[in-house]
């Protein structure tokens, strides 16, 4: 099974909720993961939330870091095979930042634990107060307005943060966003909601739909700070996050294996059960 049903509601969680509910909270709905048997009759809606790799994937405009590249090197007319080789910055395109990104002791891409790759997902939608300020930074108090509506954020999720700044990929200069002062403006988490979600919410990691997990102004990088010290990773540019449920479905993150990488490009997966078709 991809992920397996929830078990009876043990006491100590029943009491949990049940506080919840007296205290006026909305308990967290209980989703059945899709099973390979779901997926095997074709039962599960998958949504792709990577953009494919090319020249013009966005990428962090630093020194040294360049372009997608794809050349070919054989070819079926001269060589009876086709065959290309491609470079890349490891933080281009949908990708996964991994904990070394910006801690010394944080394991790399390749240390981190499968299991964190599979997880259930949950979406906060923020475009509202993104529309009003590109510099927006989603808040614990956005969090508590989401869990509100929609239940408490499930342990080991991943939370994926919809900006609305998706609708720019295709417009570079848009989606990077300078000002006259060479400055990036685009929104992002802050830290101090994403130490809730690692602290009180024992999330795996964190992702949405800009270039980066901190928003464009910021200079001290630190929700990658917090992310990396607690072993968490962020995935950045991720796709279609308007075709997502707020909750009630499964991710797969499936990021390059590169030995000692800081990251890298990531094929990213939503899986949705039968019953939310």
């Amino acid at each position: 099974m991809i992920g397996a049903p929830p078990a009876a509601e043990p006491p100590a969680k029943a009491t949990q909720s049940a506080k919840a509910t007296q205290s006026g909270e909305k308990p967290a709905a209980a989703a059945a993961a899709p099973t390979l048997d779901d997926l095997a009759a074709g039962q599960v809606t998958i949504i792709d939330l990577s953009y494919p790799l090319n020249a013009k994937s966005a990428y962090w405009p630093g020194d040294n870091y360049k372009p997608f590249d794809l050349r070919t090197i054989a070819t079926l007319e001269r060589d009876g095979v086709l065959s290309k080789s491609f470079s890349t910055p490891e933080h281009l395109g949908t990708h996964l930042d991994a904990p070394n990104h910006f801690e010394r002791a944080g394991k790399s891409v390749d240390q981190l634990d499968p299991r964190d790759l599979f997880a259930a997902g949950v979406v906060i939608d923020v475009s509202g107060g993104v529309a009003l300020s590109a510099d927006y930074r989603l808040s614990p108090d956005d969090i508590e307005r989401w869990e509100a509506e929609h239940g408490r954020i499930p342990s080991r999720a991943i939370v994926l943060l919809r900006t609305g700044w998706g609708r720019f990929w295709n417009e570079p200069q848009r989606y990077q966003n300078h000002d006259l002062q060479g400055r990036m403006h685009f929104p992002g988490f802050s830290a101090e909601a994403v130490e809730f979600l690692l602290k009180q919410r024992q999330v795996c990691g964190v992702g949405l739909d800009t270039m980066s997990v901190d928003y464009g102004l910021s200079r001290d990088f630190a929700v990658h700070h917090v992310l990396g010290k607690a072993g968490a990773f962020g995935l950045e540019n991720v796709a279609r996050l308007d075709e997502l449920p707020a909750r009630g479905f499964w991710l797969s993150v499936a990021p390059i294996k590169i030995e000692t990488g800081t990251g890298g490009p990531a094929r990213v997966f939503a899986l949705l059960p039968p019953s939310s078709k």
